[in-house]
């Protein structure tokens, strides 16, 4: 791989610059020599950084009008106005959960859970009825949220032990939806 032998067919041609590359241009020896910076600006180099076509485009475009600064004011607004029902929100929901006086059909997560719960061990439409009073909650109310939702049950008779080869030891149980029968008295 290191042979000399490749090296050698890896020299590449060396060519000379063609004849016209020099006629564009200009070559450094036959430049005069001129001062290319000096310690004040002179007017030759104010000339020379001034650019009259730059500018001359730019007179004629005119003053920049920029229309983005009112969409992101109109965003800003909206961004203040959602900001402002959050705080609002939470305000409220402090509010509730400082006063006594719960508010009716609106229940914490926490309690919600709670009355799920309590549901699955509901017998008779009466049992229900003061179950929705103790919450704060409308029987109607109570029956088209559990059709919606409801807490984690376990079916006892799945369960299932695995043992892992290096000892840890899980258990797997399948979850199962738990509607009561509920009769009317």
């Amino acid at each position: 791989m290191g042979s000399s032998t490749s090296k050698a067919a890896r020299t590449f041609p060396k060519s000379k610059a063609p004849a016209w590359s020099g006629a564009r241009t200009p070559r450094f020896d036959d430049a005069p020599r001129q001062t290319l910076a000096a310690e004040h600006k002179s007017k030759a180099i104010q000339d020379d950084a001034g650019d009259p076509h730059f500018l001359a485009n730019l007179n004629r475009l005119g003053p920049v009008r920029v229309d983005r600064y009112a969409q992101t004011v109109h965003l800003q607004k909206q961004e203040v106005s959602n900001t402002n029902r959050l705080f609002q929100s939470r305000n409220q929901s402090e509010e509730e959960a400082v006063s006594m006086q719960p508010t009716r059909n609106r229940l914490h997560a926490a309690t919600l859970s709670e009355l799920l719960d309590a549901r699955k061990d509901v017998r008779t439409t009466q049992d229900l009825k003061k179950l929705a009073e103790k919450y704060g909650i409308d029987k109607q109310k109570t029956e088209k949220l559990a059709t919606f939702v409801n807490t984690p049950s376990v079916d006892g008779g799945s369960m299932t032990r695995t043992v892992e080869k290096d000892g840890d030891e899980s258990l797997t149980t399948t979850a199962v939806w738990v509607c009561p029968s509920i009769q009317d008295a």
